[in-house]
């Protein structure tokens, strides 16, 4: 994989939706080279897709993918649990392209994500495939559900402590079969490892 430098120096593909340079970009490129973590992998020309990030097991995660996102000024949208946007907090995820969810509505969310999908021409939506930083044996679907009924493909994104990286992994196209498809992405990610686990 060819490592990025930050801010995003790799072929800009035309359907990759990122803002221009700012000094607050570069200000977080700074900071995440002073602390020593990379971005590896390069962005796909497509522009609608579902990414999913994992191993997701440390509130920290979600500091660092902000960070990187502000740094390279990547426009995409994030599904979190609603109770992260009580707050000033709050005002600063939806500034970030946060979407609060209620996890106990997942069908409706579901429904809502498609119609977004359907009223975007680009839209890059993450989402954490675990559900929760604890250890799962079975992830959750809604990605899945999502990504198929809005006939989008599924990137990977993958957090490696060990080396300090954020990865840009494959795109996956879905196929018919949730738990066969749910298993191909989730062996893609048995190499890497989280803060306090893997996937």
């Amino acid at each position: 994989m060819i490592e990025q430098h930050l801010p995003y120096a790799g072929t800009r593909p035309s359907q990759v939706p990122l803002s221009p340079q700012t000094p607050l970009r570069r200000f977080f490129a700074w900071l995440l080279r002073f602390c020593g973590w990379k971005l590896v992998g390069q962005f796909p020309d497509i522009p609608k897709l579902v990414f999913v990030a994992a191993p997701h097991s440390s509130w920290w995660d979600g500091v660092w993918g902000l960070m990187f996102k502000a740094a390279i000024g990547l426009d995409a949208s994030f599904m979190a649990k609603k109770e992260l946007f009580r707050g000033p907090l709050g005002w600063l995820l939806r500034r970030m392209g946060g979407i609060p969810i209620e996890r106990n509505a997942a069908n409706g969310v579901v429904v809502q994500m498609v119609e977004r999908f359907d009223a975007s021409e680009r839209l890059w939506l993450g989402i954490a495939a675990e559900g929760t930083r604890k250890t799962v044996t079975k992830w959750k679907s809604g990605f899945w559900q999502i990504a198929r009924e809005a006939g989008v493909p599924v990137m990977t994104l993958y957090f490696h402590y060990p080396e300090k990286t954020i990865g840009i992994g494959p795109v996956f196209e879905l196929t018919d079969d949730r738990e066969a498809d749910i298993a191909r992405i989730r062996e893609f990610y048995r190499p890497w490892r989280g803060k306090n686990r893997g996937a």
